[in-house]
């Protein structure tokens, strides 16, 4: 076989269709399994509990959204959604003090996950070539040890099974994947499996944001010191669509997350600064909380078995998941896909599936190291890894980490660098290049920060008034 004739992909959410619309571009016909009835407007599923926390779509994942689907970005911010500049429209107090404000290198963009999953759902399923099985369950794979040839399904209204036939499928169905399962019962040995689970916790809330500010006020995030060796606690507002703020709250394992709408606002108290509180005690909450435990961090590896069967590959969450504070799953989703529609593009005989995977795979490293590696570094933090980059010489890396991390928040050069990596643009690889040793020991940082860099004019457009009036512990709602 040089050309399948028929997918299936398990799973519609965001890396579900983004694999339907590259199998689109290369298969006859693809069929897309999922057992929630998709909503016909931007509107929360039970399948997707993350969607009701904070995202971001990096530039690295935008831009392949956008050579998959010309037009996407411009219709999520005709729709609402922020394009935010980095470091220009974030204000962050990092690990190591407050970010400067330097010209933007690389964009976010910002709005609720439901906009994002409707827009592109709506976009690709536009192309009448992919078939949408909803309600439906995935129960098994058919086949053996060698190929794939389809699935098992069992219609969950009817309770009717039948078996689906495909030359390729994807699995994506996110972080409750049972892949592992399906292949040893076809007779494969267990695929290896790394997790690093900080025991991240999150709590969201809605609130209208003051007039303007989604479109004038930069996005906020104070984070957790790892260095205080106790329970991290972090704090986000993002501006989404229809004048609103989404407030997410989080804590690593031990740091007490508010469940409860009146413990919500008491909770910004025990963040490192106050500008969180200064913000939301007086704007109104439009929802209740909703709060969730999705900070593991969980990888398997396919692409180590000495015998991959034909005709499957898996990306998404059911391939790696990252604690969702860094931003990286849509984009590692959005790169799965993209290493898919390369490899399709190549005469497709015995062996390509396992040639795949290995692409897929290595398109997650960087997201999956850079959140991992970074999680390790708190307390309470349990490392089943044997990535050997997460295991032995931890505290030499965590040294390097933190020197990057002050150099970045103050020189631009250094902050650059950095920004392309986060934002998946440059590799990881690139933090220990020759070239970034000589900047990070160059001259040319800002002066420490003492307070949030907000101008004159935001801090009007939300009611704050400068810490130097209002004294040491910050700025204050007037």
């Amino acid at each position: 076989m040089t050309r399948p004739g028929h997918g299936i992909v398990v799973g519609g959410s965001w890396a579900g269709m983004l694999a339907a619309h590259v199998l689109a571009r290369h298969l006859d016909s693809v069929t897309v399994v999922e057992r929630d009835a998709l909503p016909d407007e931007p509107r929360h599923r039970r399948g997707t509990p993350q969607a009701r926390h904070g995202h971001i779509l990096w530039s690295e994942g935008a831009g392949i959204v956008e050579d998959l689907l010309p037009g996407t970005s411009e219709e999520l911010l005709a729709a609402g959604a922020r394009k935010l500049r980095f470091q220009t429209d974030l204000v962050t107090l990092t690990s190591h003090g407050w970010q400067h404000r330097f010209p933007p290198r690389q964009f976010g963009l910002m709005c609720t996950r439901p906009l994002l999953d409707w827009t592109v759902r709506r976009r690709i399923l536009a192309g009448g070539r992919i078939t949408l099985r909803e309600r439906t369950e995935v129960l098994e794979l058919a086949g053996d040890g060698r190929r794939v040839t389809g699935v098992g399904l069992r219609d969950i209204d009817s309770g009717v099974r039948e078996t689906l036939e495909a030359d390729l499928v994807v699995d994506a169905s996110g972080r409750g994947s049972r892949v592992r399962r399906w292949l040893t019962g076809l007779g494969l040995p267990a695929v290896e499996e790394d997790v690093v689970d900080v025991g991240m916790a999150y709590a969201s809330r809605m609130y209208r944001a003051p007039e303007g500010a989604t479109e004038l006020f930069p996005a906020v995030n104070v984070a957790a010191d790892h260095r205080e060796r106790k329970p991290g606690r972090f704090g986000v507002v993002y501006p989404q669509e229809d004048g609103q703020w989404m407030v997410t709250l989080s804590c690593t394992r031990g740091g007490e997350l508010p469940t409860r709408e009146e413990d919500f606002l008491a909770y910004t108290d025990t963040l490192r600064d106050p500008l969180v509180k200064d913000l939301i005690s007086q704007v109104e909450p439009l929802t209740p909380v909703s709060a969730s435990r999705l900070g593991i961090n969980r990888r398997l590896y396919p692409e180590r078995l000495a015998h991959w069967p034909d005709g499957l590959v898996v990306l998404g969450d059911s391939l790696a998941v990252f604690n969702p504070i860094y931003g990286h799953g849509m984009s590692a989703a959005a790169r799965g896909a993209a290493a898919l529609d390369e490899q399709l593009s190549r005469p497709f005989g015995p062996g390509a599936a396992h040639r795949a995977q290995r692409a897929i795979s290595a398109a997650v490293d960087d997201p999956w190291i850079m959140a991992a590696s970074k999680d390790i570094a708190f307390v309470n933090c349990r490392n089943s890894a044997t990535d050997p980059r997460l295991t032995g010489g931890a505290t030499a890396r965590q040294t390097f980490a933190d020197l990057v991390a002050g150099r970045s928040i103050r020189s631009p050069e250094v902050s650059d660098v950095v920004t392309d990596v986060m934002s998946m643009t440059s590799p990881q690889s690139t933090l220990g290049s020759s070239d970034f040793m000589a900047l990070l020991h160059s001259d040319g940082m800002r002066p420490d920060l003492a307070e949030p860099p907000l101008s004159q004019e935001e801090m009007d457009l939300v009611g704050l008034r400068p810490r130097s009036a209002v004294g040491a512990r910050g700025a204050v709602a007037r």
